[in-house]
């Protein structure tokens, strides 16, 4: 046999095999005689790329380079990966996608780098380094996978677990805890450990948060959010040695608004959800995706639900809105959904008693009484929880009977919504961040959306960002000025005489966040134009940055705008014959005539019952599909987690049913086409998870407004009991009990 047929064969030989398994050989590349005289360029030329297969970042891990100039590359496990200078090793390891084991690290915390689990091997070290604080530098070599990195994080879960527990059983982190997963992951079969543990006292820390501290590892990240995050300086690290622990410096309790999330960010079962505790096992749980809404932030939650019951509600990340935190109400008002449900409709007997009664006969009567009453007489209002959905078919019905007379709560009477930018956060949630300074004109964020409040003092640590309150006193967990507590101090800012204004007019991107409390006040109109003008003297509106927000309060608001719930009269409700209340308990009802006939259709027996004569009852938003839009203006949708309680229906198949019993049939039948429906009046609620910005600003647009502010009437508080602001939270127990507790006296 010839050379050339050895060759020949060899050469088929090898490319069958490459295409067999391409992953076990690298490419060689060829070079010719000529090119060996020229080593140099040929080594320049001729280097191969490895071959090696695409990977995966880490958990969808992204890199954003500000200047290209500060790009580096490092080498993971061989794997050639290009990243921004000030990269940690642990970073580029994600990036490359390999998972490096953590216990203490956080992308959201500072780096403490106290649990030395995250040992990796770099070359020309003389020992592993711990990854999460080891910068990563130009052609640094760094191995993951050796014996020396496994027998290291091998040495340090043994320690970890030399005292730790063995609570798995009974602990309520059992199926979702970080020290179970590695240590079946990356710890030994055996440990050398025979003396006796050692136990820790447990806190109390209020009625949220449950703490074994037996099983805390000190990672501190609970103190660390405590300190950085949520603002507040209740916990520490005690003593030293094995007598080291996490606790309150003083007995006391965890004051935060945000103090559920240290449950999430525990990597062991130290901090759980004390009324969550031995209710379930996560594996039993189904998670369904959805919205909250308590509050006008539309933070990203997830519902975790068993049967017909809403067992937990834990936060999904979304770096636009709520990044992965979420306040305490929003986490626990749930056993709220189950307490003082309305099931059936009702009708008032001439005894005052409710009787139960079919849908049938309570439509009828409802359709029989409308058509008794003169069209100016018929007012309806929308509650702080309703959907899009709902409103606008509420809206339709009530136009269609002749009436113009609805809106929504926290509305006021005489709302502007002709232009979108009047009243949603023009820079977005996210976009505070790049705010240089702040000014609050009688809003108080930590209570009304501690989402936002979050986001402003996350700002303020990152950039010393200066912030000029204006309104009652306060309390804030960030550095700030109080200005003053009424209108006239406005007038001193337009003005340029207060020492404040100077901070304003210098800074490069100023926000001035205006409270939905304001809507009440009768000199509003006044207000909006004096912060306008001050807006206009810093230059807080242009092309590239609007920084006039308006920071509302419930979560029904900027839909109910958009979609034009705006009374015909101010006076709607003293001339009511007929009051339509849709899930609206905080309605001020003291002027309605005795003789209005009123129906409340909602999902829970609150305020607004009482003056009921007949009773619908509704689905709440973990139970139905329904669009809502939050302070910025982003539509996001609820879908329902568990089946509704009784007879109760959708708002909007409600309001259809009614329609056609009264003789007014509305066009749609379905979800799909309200929404075709809602498209022709505000198209933006239809473009989900996308927050679309205001095309026009007010103050290039809004008509001179002639009459004065109120001097002698300072700005409110907006929100009294951060724990109790709808009907969902009222019927809760948990809140009830942190109302007792947490809330200042």
């Amino acid at each position: 046999m010839g050379l050339g047929q050895l060759a020949s064969r060899a050469l088929f030989r090898s490319t069958r095999l490459a295409s067999s398994k391409p992953q076990l050989l690298l490419r060689r590349a060829i070079v010719s005689t000529p090119d060996l005289h020229n080593s140099g360029a040929a080594a320049a030329e001729a280097q191969p790329e490895p071959d090696l297969p695409k990977r995966n970042p880490v958990a969808g891990a992204r890199v954003h380079f500000p200047n290209p100039d500060d790009v580096i590359e490092v080498f993971v496990d061989g794997y050639p990966v290009k990243i921004p200078k000030g990269m940690t090793v642990l970073q580029a390891c994600e990036i490359a996608g390999v998972d490096i084991p953590r216990f203490c690290y956080h992308s959201r915390l500072s780096i403490a780098g106290n649990c030395r689990m995250c040992l990796v091997e770099v070359e020309k070290s003389p020992k592993p380094v711990a990854s999460c604080a080891m910068p990563a530098l130009p052609g640094m070599k760094i191995k993951t996978d050796t014996p020396l990195a496994k027998k290291a994080r091998e040495g340090v879960m043994e320690f970890l677990l030399m005292n730790h527990p063995l609570d798995c059983p009974i602990c309520d982190q059992g199926g979702e805890c970080d020290l179970q997963d590695q240590s079946m992951a990356f710890g030994s079969d055996r440990g050398r450990f025979t003396e006796v543990k050692r136990s820790v006292v447990d806190k109390n820390l209020g009625p949220l948060v449950k703490t074994v501290m037996t099983r805390c590892i000190q990672c501190t990240r609970c103190v660390r959010f405590a300190t950085e995050v949520a603002g507040v300086q209740d916990l520490g690290m005690l003593g030293r040695g094995s007598g080291e622990e996490i606790g309150t410096y003083v007995e006391k309790l965890m004051t935060s608004e945000l103090s559920g999330n240290v449950i999430d960010i525990c990597p062991v079962g130290a901090l759980t959800s004390k009324p969550f505790a031995f209710k379930a096992r996560n594996w039993e749980l189904k998670g369904t995706e959805s919205i909250d809404v308590t509050d006008a932030v539309g933070s990203n939650i997830r519902i975790d639900s068993r049967g017909p019951e809403v067992m937990r509600i834990v936060p999904r990340l979304n770096e636009d809105i709520n990044e992965e935190w979420i306040s305490d109400k929003t986490r626990f008002f749930y056993d709220g959904l189950k307490r003082q449900r309305l099931n059936d409709p009702m009708i008032r007997g001439a005894d005052g008693r409710f009787k139960t009664v079919s849908w049938r006969d309570a439509l009828a009567v409802v359709a029989e009484v409308i058509h008794q009453v003169k069209p100016e007489e018929i007012v309806g209002v929308a509650g702080k929880l309703s959907d899009a959905e709902s409103m606008m078919a509420l809206k339709d019905f009530l136009n269609t009977m002749g009436s113009n007379n609805i809106w929504c709560e926290g509305n006021g009477s005489n709302p502007n919504a002709d232009l979108r930018s009047g009243y949603i956060m023009n820079t977005g949630i996210n976009g505070l961040e790049k705010a240089d300074v702040f000014l609050l004109v009688g809003t108080q964020p930590r209570t009304e959306a501690a989402m936002v409040n979050a986001r402003i003092r996350k700002t303020v640590r990152a950039t010393n960002a200066k912030v000029g309150y204006v309104g009652p006193p306060a309390d804030f967990n960030y550095d700030h000025e109080h200005l003053g507590t009424g209108p006239e101090t406005l007038t001193e800012l337009s003005e340029g005489r207060h020492p404040f204004y100077s901070a304003l007019s210098n800074a490069k991107n100023p926000a001035i966040i205006v409270g939905a409390g304001i809507f009440g006040r009768n000199d509003k109109d006044a207000i909006f134009s004096v912060i306008e003008k001050i807006a206009k003297n810093i230059n807080a509106v242009r092309p590239d940055w609007n920084g006039l927000n308006v920071l509302l309060l419930n979560a029904a608001q900027a839909a109910a705008l958009d979609l034009g719930l705006v009374p015909q009269s101010e006076k709607s409700i003293e001339n009511a014959k007929f009051l339509y209340l849709m899930g609206a308990d905080d309605e001020n009802l003291d002027k309605l005539p005795n003789d209005a006939f009123v129906v409340y259709q909602g999902h829970h027996g609150d305020r607004g019952v009482y003056r009921a004569n007949v009773i619908l009852p509704a689905s709440a938003f973990s139970e139905k599909e329904g669009t809502y839009a939050n302070t910025e203006g982003c539509a996001q949708t609820t879908v329902p987690a568990v089946p509704t309680v009784g007879d109760a229906r959708d708002d909007w198949k409600i309001i259809r049913a009614l329609s056609e019993v009264a003789g007014v049939r509305l066009p749609y039948d379905s979800l799909s086409a309200i929404r075709s429906r809602i498209s022709t009046v505000a198209p933006n609620l239809l473009n989900v998870d996308e927050r679309e910005a205001a095309a026009f600003s007010t103050s290039s647009l809004r008509p001179e407004v002639k009459e004065k502010m109120d001097n002698s009437a300072p700005f409110g508080t907006a929100v009294e009991n951060f724990y109790m602001t709808d009907s969902i939270t009222r019927a809760s127990k948990i809140m009830a009990q942190c109302s007792a507790s947490l809330s200042k006296k």
